[in-house]
């Protein structure tokens, strides 16, 4: 994104490990033209950092906070617990339970301080970037118009998928049926 334009949303991550799943969001805010600011912080061993950067990115017009963290995952209730503004935590796929425990720890925030939570991994990570996108919509026009043209653009990808699938399919039956037909004696 271009360094003149305040982001609208913020990419954060517990990790540098973390920075190729929280890619997909950004390829997505890259899609929407949804301007972000990414850092990497860690509600553990940079907690005084990381209220700085949520304190920095809200004074810079930052509208939604998206946090991918791993393991005990508490960086996106870390953020939550000093920011007013909506929170989309991402759970990483990482650690021996292959991100089953960052998802607990993202979804069980105590009443008041939530967090959306989104799946585990790459899927989660590019719906946080869609929902993010779906909050900025509610100010601005264009900016639906874009989520409309990518929902409809999914939607004609999955009736092509269909045509492929069902016309491969009945070429197949048809092929079967000519096969029968020319191994079977006329008469029978």
């Amino acid at each position: 994104m271009p360094k003149e334009r305040k982001p609208l949303v913020a990419v954060l991550m517990g990790s540098d490990s973390d920075y190729e799943t929280m890619q997909e969001t950004e390829k997505l805010l890259d899609r929407f033209d949804v301007p972000y600011a990414t850092h990497v912080t860690s509600a553990h061993r940079a907690a005084k950092r990381t209220h700085r950067i949520v304190e920095e990115l809200e004074e810079r017009g930052v509208r939604v906070f998206i946090v991918g963290a791993g393991l005990a995952a508490h960086l996106a209730g870390a953020v939550a617990a000093v920011t007013t503004l909506p929170v989309i935590g991402v759970p990483m796929a990482s650690g021996s339970l292959e991100g089953v425990d960052a998802l607990y720890s993202t979804v069980q925030m105590p009443s008041g301080v939530p967090v959306a939570t989104m799946a585990i991994g790459g899927h989660g990570a590019k719906n946080a970037a869609v929902l993010a996108a779906e909050i900025v919509a509610l100010q601005d026009p264009k900016l639906r118009e874009k989520l409309t043209a990518y929902r409809e653009e999914m939607e004609r990808s999955v009736e092509e998928k269909d045509r492929q699938i069902s016309g491969a399919r009945e070429l197949s039956a048809e092929s079967v049926s000519d096969a029968i037909k020319e191994l079977t004696p006329e008469g029978e």
